[in-house]
């Protein structure tokens, strides 16, 4: 590649920046193709030699509601657990915890909606009964030891019930951090939020008491805002994002949720500001077209393909 994009630092941003690489998780979650554990073992192995340094490995949800995901265990007994790479496992509930535990996970992710037709439609209850679960899941990560992250759904609208309280985001997250979750991803999960919106939500936790450093953006790019929102958060000085290489995944359980944020779409944009991140956007791009292979089709993020020349 070439030695662009040009650089241009602006002191008032992070001078670096955290990925949570989620493509072997949620991304592949909402694909028709199932991959089995070697090939899903070769993205997280591509991911980390890429200098990802937290990429989620899987989840342990019942393989009849999420098939996308069965064998995760053995997925974990493939990675090097002890290496200065994270692979945090998604864990819908206490049965979930264990078996992560079980299986030798430190680090795992809790999943909450805000909003209650989302509980109903993809946790499987009312809104208080699943925010109950996913914070005594949280708690109990926390004790055995773990590290905990804690994923915030439907934050910026809701496909069935629309707009949603920024006030009742900062309620969730600050349960969320009281259960002992270090990282608070707040997902744009079905892509609506503009860099406004974006801005308010995260002047509003500030407000209720919730550390900048411990929020990061979960963006997907349905209406093209993924990166102007990530800009936004930027600004207000967030400095993790949560994304997907090639941009692939969407949410199985909302049909108006595209793809994720494309990792290296990002990637650019931050090499663009002078914002380290310890990546390489060429390794990540080969990457996302070798997955596309796999899953069959292209997957959607332009500067994998005008890097990849592909």
């Amino acid at each position: 590649m070439t030695d662009l994009p040009q650089r241009f630092f602006n002191p008032a941003l992070p001078a670096r920046v955290s990925i949570c690489e989620v493509s072997a998780r949620d991304g592949l979650q909402a694909e028709p193709r199932t991959l089995p554990v070697p090939v899903r073992l070769e993205l997280i192995g591509r991911l980390a030699e890429a200098g990802l340094s937290s990429i989620e490995a899987g989840s342990f949800v019942s393989p009849r509601a999420v098939p996308q995901m069965a064998d995760t265990a053995s997925v974990l007994a493939g990675l090097d657990l002890d290496s200065s790479v994270s692979y945090p496992v998604l864990v819908p509930n206490r049965r979930g915890l264990e078996d992560a535990m079980t299986a030798g996970a430190a680090d795992v992710s809790v999943f909450i909606s805000v909003t209650e037709s989302f509980s109903q439609a993809n946790l499987g209850g009312s809104l208080d009964e699943t925010t109950q679960r996913g914070i005594d899941t949280a708690r109990a990560a926390s004790a055995a030891g773990l590290r905990v992250r804690g994923y915030l759904s439907m934050v910026f609208g809701d496909p069935w019930e629309g707009a949603v309280d920024p006030n009742t985001v900062a309620g969730a997250a600050r349960a969320l951090r009281d259960a002992g979750c270090t990282t608070i991803s707040l997902g744009d999960t079905i892509g609506t939020a503009t860099p406004g919106h974006v801005t308010t939500v995260l002047d509003t936790l500030v407000g209720a008491g919730i550390a900048i450093e411990s929020l990061c953006l979960h963006t997907h790019n349905t209406y093209g805002q993924a990166l102007a929102n990530v800009y936004a958060a930027l600004q207000r000085g967030v400095s993790q994002f949560d994304a997907s290489a090639g941009g692939v995944g969407g949410c199985p359980f909302a049909g108006s949720a595209t793809g994720n944020l494309a990792t290296e779409d990002l990637l650019w944009m931050l090499d663009g500001l002078g914002i380290s991140t310890g990546v390489d956007i060429d390794a990540v791009a080969a990457t996302s077209q070798w997955l596309g292979e796999q899953l069959g089709h292209a997957l959607p993020s332009a500067t994998s393909a005008a890097v990849t020349g592909r």
